[in-house]
Order: C-alpha cells, then sequence, then structure tokens
C-alpha cells in the first residue's frame, strides 16, 4: 500500500530574523582524518548562495562536509564557521542555526510518535513541555499533517517519515537546512512531492544528492572528490563535468586487462 505524502501547502520555516554580515558557512583550512585516512586537506568554502548542491561519489567528503557544518564532526585543523558561529566554541548552538536530515530516517528518528519527535528539539532549546507540544501541533497542521502527533513512527510509509524529519529540523526555526541524500530511498512521485515541499522553503538549503535533475535548478553545485573541490559554480558546468568524469571513469573500469 502506498502512502501520500501531502503535497500543499509547501513547507514553511519558521519565521527568523534576517541575516546578519557574518551570515553563511564558512570553511577555512579543513583538515580531517578519520581511521588515519585523510578526508579533508586545507578544504576553504563560502558557501552563501539560498540553494546549493553537493555532488561526488560515494565516500568522496560530501556527508563529512555537511557533518562538519552542523557541528557532528569538528575539524581536525583549521574552522568552520556558520552565521558567524565557529563550531567549535558553540556547538551547542548549531542545531538551531543549521538543521540536519539524514540520509537513512531510521538514523535520525529516536522518539516512537511523531509528536514527540518533532517536540524534541524544542525541549533541547529549553521549551517546557506543554510548549514544546504545542508547537509541534500547529507545525504539523500547518502542514497538512493534522493528527499526525500521536501517531507511531513505525506505521509511517518512507516519504512519511523523511517529511517528519524534515519538519523536526525546521521545528527550531534554523536559517540552514542541510540534507544528505533525502530522497535516495524514496519511489518517483514522493520524490517529487519532497521536492516542491522544499522549493518554498525561505532559507539556504546545502543539499547533497545523486539527483543531478533535482540540482539542476539550484545555484550553485559543488563537486567533492577526494577530499577536494574538483569543481565550484553554475549548475551546468559543474554537473557537465561530473557527467562527463563518471563516464570516463566508468568506460575505464569496463576496459579488459591487457
Amino acid at each position: 500500500m502506498t502512502f501520500a505524502v501531502p503535497v500543499k501547502p509547501p513547507i514553511e520555516a519558521p519565521r527568523r530574523a534576517p541575516p546578519g554580515p557574518a551570515a553563511g558557512i564558512r570553511l577555512d583550512g579543513v583538515e580531517v582524518t578519520r581511521g588515519g585516512r585523510e578526508l579533508f586537506r586545507g578544504l576553504s568554502l563560502a558557501l552563501g548562495e539560498r540553494r546549493i548542491g553537493l555532488v561526488g561519489a560515494n565516500g568522496s567528503g560530501k556527508s563529512t562536509l555537511l557533518r562538519l557544518v552542523n557541528g557532528l564532526i569538528l575539524p581536525d585543523r583549521g574552522s568552520v564557521t556558520v552565521n558567524g558561529l565557529d563550531t567549535r566554541r558553540h556547538r551547542r548552538r548549531l542545531p538551531a542555526e543549521a538543521g540536519f536530515v539524514f540520509q537513512n530516517v531510521d538514523h535520525q528518528i529516536i522518539f516512537p510518535t511523531v509528536g514527540e519527535e518533532i517536540a524534541f528539539g524544542l525541549l533541547e532549546q529549553g521549551a517546557s513541555k506543554a510548549d514544546a507540544q504545542a508547537q509541534a501541533r500547529a507545525l504539523l497542521a500547518r502542514h497538512g499533517c493534522a493528527g499526525w502527533e500521536s501517531r507511531a513512527v513505525d506505521a509511517l510509509s518512507e516519504g512519511q517519515k523523511q517529511l517528519v524529519c524534515i519538519l523536526s529540523a525546521l521545528a527550531c526555526g534554523p536559517r540552514i537546512l542541510l540534507l544528505d541524500e533525502p530522497f535516495s530511498s524514496l519511489d518517483l512521485a514522493t520524490r517529487l512531492a519532497l521536492s516542491a515541499r522544499l522549493a518554498g522553503l525561505d532559507l539556504q538549503v546545502v543539499m547533497a544528492s545523486h539527483d543531478l535533475d533535482l540540482l539542476a535548478g539550484f545555484d550553485r553545485v559543488v563537486w567533492i572528490r577526494d577530499g577536494v573541490v574538483a569543481a565550484d559554480g553554475r549548475p551546468d558546468a559543474v554537473l557537465a563535468a561530473y557527467v562527463a568524469d563518471a563516464r570516463a571513469a566508468a568506460a575505464l573500469d569496463g576496459e579488459e586487462p591487457a
């Protein structure tokens, strides 16, 4: 049985004050090593566009980059700032600035009911239980999900779970939404419905994705390869280079050994 994700209204993030002069994401000379493997070496980026896509092969560093921005990973060297907040010094404040949506919803959802899941971030920010529950109910109602508060998460479809994860990330009113392959396990209709919702967000979105058609409509695409920036700029140019490189690699893989 297919469970539909409500298509309208589009997701609306809670209103925030206009961004100041330090708004955006900056990585300066970032180095990250895990398990003896160098993931980033001297990575520097300034990310200020409204819609930014990240592309690259599996293991290239896309997920690590998103986790650096959210403070889930700290750089071994260099610095990361998010709307003026250094991720080392202001780690606890980052979830309210940069909401994060994991690729696998089961890695993100920790509560048995939808209402509890959405209220959790608000509780972490200091809201009372009553206020957090009321805000969660209001958020669900605004997005066509009235009555979901007491629904068991296990009874939801994958698309509905992904929607709950997105709403949970937005509940705290971030100015940035980070998404790590959010549609990889969804069918086409569900992907299109959620993509339409995300398109209406009045905040910065940084998304790692293999869905090149979706990223073609973004403002900027960054191609990460082996821990460095292989290309960065307009989607048409960067995606064309990325596809050409992938085709060349596939052709080499298909060659018979001499």
